[in-house]
C-alpha cells in the first residue's frame, strides 16, 4: 500500500462531467487539492469518449427540466472552448422530420421548447429540406431545422480538458478503481492508493449508482444500460448526407431513434439502437456479462415491459427487430428513402447509455439528477446530454454542493 493522499475534493470518475466538475472546483479554489480518480488505464473508455460528438441543442428537454436549463448553454460553451483551443469541431446542422404523419405535431412542440431553452431552430418545408438534406424525406412536408447544431471530437475534448487539469495543479490518477468507501471518516480506497478527502464528487457514470449507494444516497435507483449499435455509411453510396438528420421521438421515452450523424471526420454513422445491454460495459459478445448482474437486468426488462411505463412495450418491440439488418434499414430508411441494405456497413462504434431506473415509480428517469450524501455529491442519470451540458452542469454540481469561491482561469 502505498502512502496515504490527502484532497480537500476527490472526484471518481474521469468522463466530461468528471473532468468538467475538476475543472470548475480549480477554478474556485486554485489552491485547493483537486484528486481525479479514473478506473480505465486511458480516457474516454465509456460514454464520453464513444458518444456521437454532437452538441445538441436543448430542443427535446420540457422546461423547468435541468437538460432544458443546462443543454444550448453548454454547447455554446463548449463550441467556444473547441475554437479556443484549436480542437476539431464542425457545424453541420441538423433537421428533425416526422416518419408518420402522427408525429407532425410534435414539430410545433419541439419548436416551442427550443424557443424556451434558449436554442435557434426554425420550421421548413419540403423545399427547404431538399435544399439542406437533399436525401431526406418528411411525411408531412414538414421539418424543424437546427441550424447551429455542431459536431466535435470527443476524445480530443477529453485529452485536452485533462491535459489542461493536469498543468493547473489536478492529480489525474488513471488504472485507478474506487473500492471501499467511508464516508463518515471522508476516506476511500483505489487501485492500491488510500485517499483521505474533504467532499467526494461521483461522476462514476455507468457505476455511479453503486457510489452513490456505498455513500448513502440514491437508493431509490437502478441501473438499465442500454446498448446502442451503430453501421456506416459506405462512401461511395451515393446517398447524401450533409449534416444530421434525426427522427421526431418518443419524448416518453429519453432515446432519440435511429438517426444520421456526419462525423467531423467525414464519416456517416447511422444509428444508434437501444436495447438493454446484459452487463454495464458489455459491448462486444459475451465481455462484460456476469450472471447474477444479467439476470438482474433482465428482471428489470420484464418488470418494465409488464408495467409498460413511458410506452414501454412499444419501444421494446421496435427495438429488439432492430438487431436484424434488415429492420434497422427500414428504420434509417424512414428518414432517407433512397438508403438500401448495401449502402450500410457494420461500424466498430458501439455505446452503453447509463440510463436509470425509479425504483418507486417504476419509470425510466427522464433528467439529470444530483443528491447529497455523507461529505458526497452524487451525479445520477448523466446521459445525453450530459457531453453538450458538462460545463455549466458542472457550475450547478457544485453550487448544490455548496462548494463557492473565485472563478480563476483554468482553461
Amino acid at each position: 500500500m502505498n502512502e496515504p493522499r490527502t484532497a480537500d475534493f476527490v472526484v471518481v470518475g474521469a468522463g466530461i462531467v468528471g473532468l468538467a466538475v475538476a475543472r470548475e472546483l480549480k477554478r474556485r479554489h486554485p489552491a485547493d487539492h483537486v484528486v481525479v480518480l479514473e478506473k480505465e488505464d486511458a480516457l474516454g473508455e465509456h460514454a464520453s469518449g464513444r458518444n456521437s460528438g454532437v452538441l445538441h441543442s436543448g430542443i427535446y428537454y420540457p422546461e423547468g427540466s435541468l437538460k432544458g436549463a443546462m443543454c444550448a448553454e453548454g454547447a455554446r460553451e463548449l463550441a467556444t472552448y473547441c475554437r479556443e483551443h484549436h480542437l476539431p469541431i464542425v457545424r453541420a446542422g441538423k433537421v428533425v422530420v416526422p416518419t408518420r404523419p402522427e408525429d407532425d405535431a410534435a414539430l410545433d412542440l419541439l419548436l416551442e421548447r427550443a424557443r424556451r431553452n434558449g436554442a435557434r431552430a426554425e420550421l421548413i418545408d419540403a423545399q427547404q429540406l431538399r435544399e439542406i438534406e437533399p436525401d431526406a424525406r418528411s411525411a408531412t412536408g414538414r421539418a424543424l431545422h437546427v441550424p447551429e447544431t455542431a459536431v466535435v471530437a470527443p476524445k480530443a475534448v477529453l485529452r485536452h480538458l485533462a491535459h489542461t487539469l493536469t498543468s493547473a495543479g489536478v492529480e489525474l490518477l488513471l488504472g485507478h478503481r474506487v473500492g471501499e468507501i467511508d464516508p463518515a471518516r471522508g476516506r476511500l480506497r483505489a487501485g492500491g492508493l488510500e485517499v483521505h478527502y474533504g467532499h467526494l464528487f461521483n461522476a462514476a457514470g455507468l457505476h455511479a449508482d453503486r457510489v452513490a449507494q456505498a455513500c448513502g444516497a440514491g437508493g431509490r435507483y437502478g441501473m438499465l444500460p442500454f446498448k446502442g449499435l451503430y453501421y456506416r455509411l459506405v462512401p461511395d453510396s451515393g446517398v447524401r448526407v450533409s449534416g444530421l438528420i434525426y427522427p421526431v421521438p418518443d419524448l416518453r421515452v429519453p432515446f432519440l431513434g435511429i438517426h444520421f450523424t456526419r462525423d467531423v471526420d467525414g464519416t456517416v454513422a447511422v444509428g444508434p439502437t437501444a436495447v438493454p445491454a446484459l452487463g454495464r460495459e458489455n459491448y462486444r459478445g459475451a465481455r462484460g456479462i456476469r450472471p447474477g448482474e444479467a439476470a438482474g437486468i433482465l428482471l428489470q426488462v420484464a418488470a418494465q415491459y409488464a408495467r409498460n411505463e413511458q410506452g414501454f412495450r412499444r419501444f421494446a418491440h421496435m427495438e429488439a427487430l432492430r438487431f436484424l439488418k434488415s429492420r434497422f434499414v427500414a428504420a434509417a430508411r424512414a428518414l432517407v428513402p433512397r438508403l438500401g441494405p448495401e449502402h450500410l456497413a457494420r461500424s466498430s462504434k458501439v455505446g452503453i447509455r447509463a440510463q436509470l431506473v425509479d425504483r418507486t415509480t417504476h419509470r425510466l428517469v427522464m433528467d439529470f439528477v444530483v443528491e447529497p450524501g455523507e461529505r458526497s455529491t452524487h451525479i445520477l442519470n448523466a446521459v445525453s446530454p450530459a457531453f453538450t451540458s458538462a460545463f455549466p452542469f458542472a457550475r450547478l454540481v457544485l453550487d448544490q454542493a455548496g462548494v463557492t469561491g473565485g472563478r480563476q482561469a483554468c482553461g
